[in-house]
């Protein structure tokens, strides 16, 4: 079964991958990053999350997003069947992570990843992150001129609230997708009704760090009620949380990211996994929610 993002209509697999770990600090070998993209194009993921930041640092801006063109390019057909989302809004001087939201360089970084990735235009491009020191409807604004332009398909915003995506919503009339933290230990966008109201917009809820990020990866395993369900269903942790956040809206796009092409493959099969209501309950409460289920 797909899922159709935003208001595009375009059928997705239920899964995507987020890349950032194949270009950060102990990032893999370049071939061994290629085969791990390949094995998500083979086991049908056709979401990849990318950004202008994922890499070293300033010198080695664009590194993932030029890696994933080098991908898509040694698999025949792909290019035209992987939807390449990216973002910008972030700069990594010396390694560190740094907000830069100005329109003149989101502008400068959208000409760059159009490069990188060797398109005409950018299927989805997101604002990184909010910039504090200028007002966010500036950052949307010369997304939408980007729009405007053809160098970008649709807009979509991370790292939001509700006031945020209201303001992106008021300026550019239409957001195709936001892109939050989300997982089983970090469950604040479904208690604060954001999902929900992405849901009702027909906006996609893309999930980043799905699994709870490097921290909540290693933790997973080993806490309950995972422990106990992936002795159950007999199928890793890692399957059991996104299959859960699948079941917690039409809308939401888990993006797990992996160094490893087995890695990859499992997590593709997290919508096959036919999670009880009751267990996806007891995962509910690890976030202190008591969500219900709908």
């Amino acid at each position: 079964m797909r899922r159709k993002l935003g208001k595009t209509g375009t059928a997705v697999h239920p899964i995507g991958f987020g890349a950032m770990a194949l270009s950060i600090l102990g990032r893999p070998s370049e071939a061994d990053a290629i085969r791990t993209l390949h094995a998500a194009f083979d086991a049908g993921i056709d979401f990849i999350d990318t950004a202008d930041s994922y890499c070293l640092e300033t010198a080695d801006t664009g590194h993932n997003e030029r890696l994933i063109q080098k991908a898509l390019a040694q698999k025949p057909g792909a290019a035209q069947r992987i939807r390449v989302a990216t973002k910008g809004g972030v700069i990594r001087p010396g390694g560190a992570w740094l907000t830069d939201a100005r329109p003149r360089r989101l502008r400068q970084a959208c000409d760059a990843s159009l490069r990188n990735l060797g398109v005409e235009r950018i299927f989805l491009y997101q604002l990184h992150a909010v910039d504090e020191e200028i007002p966010y409807e500036e950052s949307v604004g010369e997304l939408v001129r980007l729009r405007e332009e053809g160098k970008i398909e649709h807009i979509g915003v991370c790292n939001v609230g509700m006031d945020e995506l209201d303001v992106a919503l008021s300026v550019a009339g239409d957001i195709e997708s936001v892109q939050n933290r989300c997982n089983p230990f970090e469950q604040h966008d479904l208690s604060s009704g954001l999902i929900r109201r992405c849901e009702e917009l027909r906006i996609s809820y893309i999930a980043y760090a799905p699994v709870g990020g490097h921290r909540g990866n290693r933790r997973l395993p080993g806490t309950e009620p995972f422990a106990s369900l992936s002795a159950k269903y007999g199928v890793s942790a890692y399957r059991i949380a996104l299959a859960w956040l699948l079941s917690r809206g039409p809308n939401i796009l888990p993006i797990p990211g992996a160094r490893r092409a087995e890695s990859v493959q499992d997590n593709a099969l997290a919508p096959t996994l036919p999670l009880e209501a009751a267990d996806a309950i007891r995962i509910d409460r690890l976030g202190g929610l008591g969500l219900k289920t709908a």
